[in-house]
């Protein structure tokens, strides 16, 4: 062993102990020669890592660094700590990972390996999930894996357990004893599921995965029933700027439920006055309570095809938040005068009581600016078409700043009455989309420059500039494609917007948009108001969709303590904690709503062996290339092994060349597939190619 393992293996197992081991427990353990253990181990005395008492020795865990964060898994079988106080990602060897699960909370302190930080684990504070939906993997010793590929540790059953479960059936795995580096973890079936071979029990099965609940604490709803038994609506509406007369009106999906915002808008001479009303939903969850604390917990609405697990309850998500048409609603208003170019002139914030006087959906909206239907109400149309000659004006603003719109085109599964996919198609965005796009961002722009300007306090939606190797390996795939340019010193969203300007109308126009976004870093929220690169906006937050994001109630509260001049309820320490989870939560909503896409999309594709279509080569590795479906945006991967030809894989291209015929395939080349096998449940789709398609 080098030295540096010996450290390594010193250190981890002093970790492992409560009390202080001897010499001869240590070289039992450590299967190195015992001159050289004594030495490393005099070193670590004199370097106060060590303490050693009466012969026996213990780690000075007040010498190390310690670290708190939570454990992201990967399937190979190592992990990453994700610090709570933001700091890098540290690296989590196999063998720490014998011991928790992804998503547990841990402590733990970093050693150097070989030139290179690791986390040994000291404890774990919060175990992220006591059930777990498994397969039986060995019936014999009645062995059970979870099926989620990010849970790679076996769970001991007993035997009898086993007896009457088939080989295709899923179960529910309920934990009695979490792993040990060196014991498996020990668990009871509490739950024979069946076979996932219905879309239904599929989606539901993603549910368990990751423990989503559609239902609600009891101690929440008590709470929540309790407020509203109390609640005098009357006296609110007084304390309340009251606008219930205004013709104001919400603009949603076909199948929304949750109404968070309204518009309307007046034009006073060559000025537009816009009102964008958002849902006040801090009015009704107290911070603190057992109804906050779980949505803060949930921290965003989780959308599935054909359903949502709500953040928060229904009576609030669907009713008393949800800005339906002709029922009084309490709102948090944003009150915008632009001038007749768009330029923001002034602005107000207040406490509203609101009337919706419409619901339309995005078509809608669409068809009465056309003249294609009659609008419900008076003079809608000709507001509608105002509201559509500020938003050009207000996006030609934000061009000139250098907004990025990575414009990607969208599908939409449709869910037949069984639960089954019945067709993808596309979803197209129109003017009415952009409409209301650019009304929420203004509003969210307003209420970060409001929250920066009044408050010591923020929460803020952050878009850090791109990272500089990300932008390389861009340039190099663009350089491929014929686009030279050179790595600016600092970037400016401008550089990437001429990057998408120049590639419109042209067949790699959406390969070109799908890798800009990719080399892009994730917004996340923060407390400090650094801007968003992607928007080129100053100052950005979220606020417009309370609902079904708990940042945005945050932000509401702020604002309500700013309006109303008190003291909030919390401080930096709890923004700087909310960021990460809040941030992590989102990023898991996504992983859960794509899961459930690609299952979906597979299992459209499952009776469609040997059908051929048309893609486009969205990505090149080493053993194959990634195809994307043109009509359903279904991506598949085509292996190298089933290219006829001698392909080499040509790295710095991005491409495979064939060396005998010299036949290239690269990024953004359309080519004809054939599908050749479909994996339900993991959602993926293999394909060959057919020819390259002229």
């Amino acid at each position: 062993m080098e030295k540096e393992e010996i450290v390594t293996a010193i250190e981890s197992f002093l970790s492992s102990k409560k009390k202080p081991v001897s010499f001869g427990e240590l070289a039992k353990h450590i299967p190195v020669d015992k001159k050289v253990l004594r030495k490393v181990l005099r070193e670590l005395i004199k370097q106060d890592k060590i303490i050693t008492t009466k012969g026996h020795f213990s780690l000075n865990r007040e010498s190390v660094k310690k670290v708190v964060g939570v454990v992201e898994a990967n399937p190979a079988g190592f992990g990453f700590l994700i610090p709570k106080d933001g700091s890098k990602d540290i690296y989590i060897p196999f063998f720490e990972m014998q011991k928790v699960f992804d998503k547990d909370e841990v402590e733990g302190y970093v050693v150097l390996y070989k030139g290179k930080e690791e986390i040994r684990i000291e404890r774990v504070l919060k175990r992220a999930r006591k059930e777990f939906v498994c397969s039986i993997s060995n019936f014999k010793k009645c062995i059970a894996n979870p099926v989620d590929e990010n849970h790679f540790h076996d769970i001991e059953l007993s035997k009898n357990q086993c007896k009457n479960i088939k080989p295709d059936q899923l179960v529910l795995v309920k934990i009695t004893k979490y792993p040990t580096k060196t014991q498996k973890a020990k668990g009871k079936i509490i739950e024979v599921i069946g076979n996932p071979s219905e879309s239904f029990l599929s989606l539901e099965l993603l549910k368990r995965k990751y423990n989503l609940k559609n239902q609600y604490p009891k101690e929440a709803i008590k709470e929540l029933n309790s407020f509203l038994e109390k609640f005098d609506f009357q006296k609110e509406i007084s304390k309340r700027k009251d606008l219930r007369a205004q013709p104001c009106f919400t603009i949603d999906p076909v199948r929304a439920k949750d109404f968070d915002d309204a518009v309307y808008l007046e034009k006073e001479g060559d000025d537009y006055r816009l009102f964008v009303h958002i849902a006040d939903v801090s009015l009704f969850v107290k911070f603190g309570g057992a109804l906050d604390k779980e949505a803060y917990e949930r921290g965003t609405t989780v959308y599935l095809p054909g359903e949502a697990i709500h953040m928060l309850p229904e009576e609030l998500s669907s009713n008393l938040c949800s800005l339906v048409p002709n029922e009084d609603r309490f709102c948090l208003s944003v009150e915008m005068v632009f001038d007749k170019s768009a330029k923001l002139k002034h602005y107000e914030i207040y406490e509203s009581v609101i009337n919706s006087k419409a619901r339309l959906t995005y078509d809608q909206a669409l068809d009465i600016i056309t003249g294609k239907i009659k609008p419900p109400l008076p003079n809608i149309r000709e507001t509608l078409i105002e509201m559509e000659n500020l938003y050009r004006k207000r996006h030609k603003i934000r061009w000139d700043l250098g907004s990025i719109d990575f414009d990607l085109p969208e599908a939409e599964i449709v869910i037949d009455e069984t639960g089954e996919p019945s067709a993808i198609i596309p979803y197209e965005r129109h003017i009415a989309h952009r409409i209301i796009e650019e009304f929420m961002v203004s509003a969210n722009e307003v209420i970060a420059t409001f929250m920066n300007e009044k408050s010591d306090l923020g929460f803020y939606r952050v878009h850090e500039k791109p990272n500089k190797d990300k932008v390389q390996n861009l340039l190099d795939i663009l350089s491929g494609l014929g686009y030279k340019t050179t790595m600016p010193e600092d970037f400016e969203p401008k550089f990437f917007q001429r990057i998408i300007e120049h590639f419109e109308g042209k067949e790699e126009e959406f390969l070109v948009r799908f890798l800009t976004l990719r080399s892009m870093q994730k917004a996340k929220y923060s407390p400090i108001d650094i801007g968003h690169f992607g928007l080129a906006s100053k100052h950005y937050t979220h606020f417009t969709s309370p609902i079904r994001r708990y940042p945005d109630i945050i932000v509401h509260r702020i604002i309500k303590s700013i309006l109303k001049k008190k003291t909030l309820a919390f401080n930096m320490a709890y923004l700087e904690e909310a960021a990460i989870h809040l941030s992590e939560k989102e990023r898991l909503a996504d992983k859960i709503e794509y899961e459930a896409i690609d299952f979906l999309r597979a299992r459209f594709m499952k009776d469609k062996i040997g059908e051929i279509f048309e893609g486009i080569i969205t990505g090149i590795i080493q053993n194959g290339i990634f195809v994307q479906i043109k009509t359903i945006l279904a991506e598949g991967f085509v292996s190298i092994s089933s290219m006829e030809g001698d392909f080499i894989y040509d790295q710095e291209n991005h491409r495979f060349i064939d060396a005998k015929s010299h036949k290239t395939y690269r990024l953004g080349d359309s080519v004809k597939v054939k599908v050749i096998k479909v994996d339900e449940q993991k959602g993926k789709i293999d394909f060959e190619i057919v020819e390259e398609f002229i």
